[in-house]
């Protein structure tokens, strides 16, 4: 039950028969008002620009925005759940509903449970979201842990939404720095058979995550590939040490609860290994198109650019959709840039059926974003939609003070470290209680803290004290029947105060968070909305400390008792589903 998308639907009808009579233009854009909670609750239970939105289309003479309102106005008082409409300056349309509609409110939830809010399944198509994508020469940084939290709450967004989602991990395997890795994987096989390598060398990776690979190798293929040539060691070293890598990021990851459906392999993509070189198809199937040609690049204007090679060369037309300049395809030694590798990625995913896609990368990417558009673009006719979301830097602290260093990567903080101190719940919570684009600060000392300051903590508990309260009530009165469905016969009339009717205007808030939330691709609002709704819940809690009559569960009246838990347990419903979209468990108790 979405009230706010209930009043546009009702509204849309009756703009629609003002064109009908000839009082409004034709072909009215029926989507640019908005039905919305008003800014100060005083002013009612909804707000609608209406009047202001279509002020030009209005065809009567001597007509104005107010008194388009006012007419409007007239139609909505006759609704039968209105109270009361009131117009407001040049022309919003506050409404006041009837005590049943958030009565009404309350049963849908108690029917519907931790679904309530959910979307019908969408014929839109399947969603990719390709997330994380790291590339696998070490452990994942914290600095990840914002990507991979914000796809995969996203990912649940959409499928509660209604859309059928994908998550996808794409694995960055085919350039030089796995074979960076390789070669310091093989100096750590040589170490384990017990030659003494000395200080590792500069351009190599020096974490101790790769002794155990080391060790691995040393034992499947003993002393045997110390005498060989690197042609002949490297693609084994490469192997072993690339899955080996992949293997820790997945158990990382784990630890966050994520779990990726596709690995995709830009190796595999090249052909390097002996198959179809799918980047060559996608140059020729851009060519085809006439988005492929072989010029010369103008010098660029103000700071040097990697892309800039003063030679001719085979460029991709990106400008013929929004981009700055022409890109490279391949580069002077033959090789093929790193855009068209990514060219021939999301190629494949077109070719899979997906035409909504979503990249989850980390914020120094932010100048790669309309040339990969452009690419989408042009391989999909401009059929597919690539949504690129930027990750923010995290600065990790601790009590205040930078944390840089670990010891198990030797030079930067890893994921599995924060996690084990502080726990899934606690980064997943935080990561999405900032925009991701804007910069976080992650203090692993204020996560943990019990207090109404940290803010996953204040939201666990107000499930865990819906729960508390639940049980109080169980013992108050044992006969209850505290099954959600059961509440719904409760009478719900009962709930006059009001902290009650502001609890109930929240919940009925949460359809619209969830839908506005899942069409922008921004989970973080859905953490907003838990926070503010355990924000009120808790207020009103603490009015019920000073105030016996408000207390949830009275003794002495088992029939507002039974309403007021009925209001606790929807509460407690929504705040189960907000944070399972946000992929944090909504605890039975917290001590």
């Amino acid at each position: 039950m979405n009230v706010y998308a209930d009043f546009q639907s009702r509204l849309a009808a009756m703009l629609e028969k003002r064109v009908a009579a000839g009082e409004l233009l034709r072909d009215l854009d029926l989507d640019r008002f908005v039905v919305e909670p008003p800014r100060d609750a005083a002013h009612g239970d909804l707000s609608t620009n209406a009047a202001m939105v279509y002020a030009r289309e209005i065809k009567l003479a001597g007509s104005t925005p107010r008194a388009f309102a006012e007419s409007l106005s007239a139609d909505l008082a006759r609704e039968p759940d209105v109270l009361k409409i009131e117009v407001a300056g040049p022309g919003f349309i506050n409404i006041v509903l009837k005590p049943e509609v958030y009565q009404q409110v309350l049963r849908t939830i108690l029917v519907e449970g931790e679904r309530y809010g959910a979307g019908p399944r969408s014929k839109s198509g399947p969603v990719n979201v390709e997330y994380v994508s790291a590339n696998p020469t070490g452990p994942m940084h914290v600095g990840h842990a914002r990507g991979a939290v914000f796809g995969d709450a996203l990912a649940n967004l959409l499928q509660f939404s209604g859309r059928d989602a994908v998550r996808e991990y794409y694995i960055n395997d085919a350039g030089a720095q796995v074979d960076v890795l390789a070669r310091s994987a093989f100096l750590r096989y040589r170490e384990a058979l017990g030659e003494d390598v000395g200080p590792i060398p500069d351009g190599l990776y020096p974490g101790d995550y790769l002794k155990a690979v080391g060790e691995t190798m040393a034992r499947e293929f003993g002393p045997a590939l110390r005498e060989k040539p690197e042609p002949q060691w490297l693609p084994l070293a490469r192997k072993r040490a690339t899955d080996a890598m992949m293997a820790m990021i997945r158990d990382d990851l784990a630890a966050l609860h994520i779990e990726h459906e596709v690995f995709a392999s830009e190796r595999e993509l090249t052909g390097a290994d002996g198959g179809v070189d799918r980047v060559r198809e996608a140059i020729e199937a851009l060519r085809a198109k006439g988005f492929v040609y072989e010029g010369r690049l103008p010098p660029p204007k103000g700071a040097p650019s990697d892309d800039w090679e003063d030679r001719e060369q085979t460029l991709f037309r990106s400008t013929e959709f929004g981009d700055d300049v022409d890109r490279p395809l391949i580069k002077s030694d033959g090789g093929y840039t790193y855009f068209a590798g990514d060219i021939a990625y999301h190629k494949t995913k077109i070719d899979r059926g997906f035409l909504t896609l979503v990249d989850v990368w980390g914020a120094d990417h932010g100048g790669y974003v309309k040339r990969m558009q452009a690419a989408v673009a042009a391989l999909s006719d401009n059929r597919a939609r690539l949504d690129i979301r930027l990750c923010q830097l995290v600065r990790l602290m601790r009590g205040g003070e930078p944390v840089k260093m670990s010891k198990r990567s030797g030079d930067f903080v890893t994921l599995r470290e924060v996690v084990d101190e502080v726990g899934a719940d606690a980064v997943r919570f935080i990561m999405l209680m900032r925009k991701n684009d804007a910069p976080l600060d992650f203090d692993l000392a204020k996560v943990i803290e019990q207090s109404q300051d940290n803010p996953v903590f204040y939201v666990q508990y107000a499930h865990a004290r819906v729960r508390s309260v639940l049980r109080q009530g169980q013992a108050a009165f044992p006969d209850f029947d505290l099954a959600p469905s059961a509440f719904a016969g409760a009478d719900l009339a009962l709930l006059t105060d009001d902290g009650e009717r502001d609890l109930m205007r929240a919940l009925a808030q949460y359809p619209r968070t969830v839908l506005q939330a899942a069409e922008a691709h921004e989970p973080h609002r859905v953490a907003f909305f838990a926070h503010e709704l355990a924000t009120r819940f808790h207020a009103h809690w603490n009015r019920g400390k000073d105030l016996r009559s408000l207390r949830f569960v009275n003794e002495n009246n088992g029939k507002l008792s039974y309403a007021r838990l009925s209001l606790v347990t929807a509460v407690g419903l929504v705040l189960a589903s907000a944070l399972s979209i946000l992929g944090v468990s909504a605890p039975e108790e917290m001590r």
